[in-house]
């Protein structure tokens, strides 16, 4: 196995001003599989109740995502509702409805806990820490947390960072976790929290929405901006899918080289871009490889110049 997620798979109400859906397939392991499915074979791990059927199980089985990870219990699935602002920048989250996720223990079937690659995805740090027990030599560990946790479970979080090799975070989150406005000092703060360097070197990408990213290693550091999008409808799930071509890419590479995760971060964000442009995961669901392939042709034209 090369690639595996462990985090959540829900059902999200949307509604922004360009259209809603009710109890669409969300989750950030969800829209990340669906975007890695387009450069490796993605598995996940994660729960949902006797309410998730068959036909919300085919839209990953038809993208080749390995689900024999995922956990059934009875109850709800994780649902969330959320609506937008016109500009799209502000969320107001109208419900969270944790619903079987409450209780979620992540349990690595055997043939998960040899993946190359694990991506940790915004669970409680507890887990987290519990899935990286559980593995046994994972080439790369990417992890993504949130505000909530940076505030309730800091300590857990930090034992968890010195164990990972790529941080992904967004730029508000890195100010808050290091009380820094500058997001270089905030990066090098972060980079020193991150302890393990026997796979490779730390890893800190800082994703700034429609701007782009900053991709940060020691010494190192990368700018890209955000692929410009005419109709941009819903922005859920564009970090998970970010991460989710990242990682893609990086595994199906396997090159953890400085040059190389610029390209991933390149992948990452095309995948991203597309998933804005319809609700929920929609478009991840109808683009092919050729639209892929056509979006990096375009996004190394975008950033391209010569000395």
């Amino acid at each position: 196995m090369d690639l595996l997620v462990v985090g959540s798979v829900a059902f999200d109400d949307i509604q922004t001003p360009f259209g809603q859906a009710k109890r669409a397939l969300g989750g950030s392991a969800s829209y990340f599989s669906l975007a890695a499915s387009f450069f490796a074979r993605p598995s996940l791990v994660a729960v949902v109740g006797d309410d998730f059927t068959q036909t919300n199980l085919r839209v990953l089985l038809a993208h080749g995502v390995d689900v024999s990870g995922l956990q059934r219990a009875k109850g709800k699935t994780f649902a969330w509702g959320g609506k937008y602002s016109f500009d799209l920048n502000n969320r107001q989250t109208l419900f969270t409805r944790l619903g079987v996720f409450e209780n979620f223990s992540p349990k690595l079937p055997r043939t998960h806990k040899s993946a190359n690659y694990l991506f940790l995805g915004n669970i409680h740090p507890r887990l987290q820490l519990d899935v990286l027990h559980q593995m046994t030599k994972p080439k790369l560990v990417g992890l993504d947390t949130m505000n909530f946790w940076m505030d309730n479970a800091p300590r857990e979080l930090k034992i968890v960072l010195k164990l990972v090799d790529l941080f992904v975070i967004n730029d508000g989150e890195a100010r808050q976790f290091t009380k820094q406005h500058n997001l270089v000092k905030a990066a090098r703060q972060i980079l020193g929290l991150m302890g393990h360097k026997k796979r490779t070197q730390p890893t800190l990408i800082v994703k700034q929405g429609e701007y782009g990213l900053l991709m940060f290693r020691q010494n190192q550091t990368f700018h890209l901006p955000g692929f410009p999008i005419e109709d941009v409808i819903d922005p859920t799930g564009a970090g998970d899918s970010f991460a989710g071509g990242l990682m893609g890419y990086l595994a199906k590479t396997n090159d953890h080289g400085w040059e190389n995760l610029k390209r991933a971060c390149v992948a990452g964000s095309a995948l991203a871009s597309f998933c804005v442009e319809k609700l929920g995961t929609q478009r991840l669901q109808q683009i092919k490889p050729t639209h892929i392939k056509r979006r990096l042709a375009d996004f190394k034209r975008l950033t391209h110049f010569e000395a």
